[in-house]
């Protein structure tokens, strides 16, 4: 309404995960045998889990750390206390989901191990790719202030992976794989 002294409230400042910058680092050169367009497919599994989970506000940045099963060791026993392998880690330098990102403001590091990762994906029946991109998503999340610890953490995390997925068009990764028919 002409003269009413209301101003129009400004268009929410949403993220615009295409600008954020993601580092992505190959820390074992056998990652060229994952995909041949690693790099891209893990920037796209990232971006689309900062599209879905980052609260408004300006660009963010994050590296991937593309690494092998020494790697991962060395960092789960260093900071986890766990002398083991895993598949992802996630150093997060943002505490709580819904914190805001400042331009330019680091996210913090996920790292990745192959051997591991292809070895859990032959083992589930899924694409290397696939599990690739879960993997991005979960730690990106991760960094992100969501958490897996209790029950509630985890239903809403893993709704929130399986929505980012989809969108990448990768079925839901917590669905039980149908059982393969017996062999007479």
């Amino acid at each position: 309404m002409a003269g009413s002294g209301h101003a129009k409230a400004p268009a929410p400042v949403r993220p615009n995960p295409a600008a954020a910058k993601i580092a992505v680092e190959r820390l074992d050169p056998a990652w060229r045998s994952v995909a041949p367009n690693l790099s891209a497919l893990a920037r796209k599994a990232a971006r689309a889990a900062l599209a879905a989970a980052l609260p408004p506000g300006p660009r963010a940045e994050l590296a991937l750390a593309l690494g092998d099963d020494a790697l991962l060791r060395r960092l789960n026993r260093d900071y986890r206390g766990y002398d083991k392998p895993t598949n992802v880690l996630s150093f997060s330098h943002v505490a709580t989901p819904g914190a805001p990102a400042k331009a330019g403001r680091f996210l913090g590091d996920v790292a990745i191990a192959r051997e591991t990762l292809l070895a859990e994906a032959i083992a589930a029946g899924k694409p290397a790719t696939h599990h690739l991109s879960h993997l991005i998503v979960h730690g990106v999340l991760h960094l992100l202030g969501y958490d897996h610890e209790s029950a509630d953490e985890a239903r809403h995390m893993e709704a929130l992976e399986r929505k980012v997925l989809a969108g990448l068009g990768i079925p839901d990764p917590y669905r039980a794989r149908p059982a393969a028919p017996r062999r007479r």
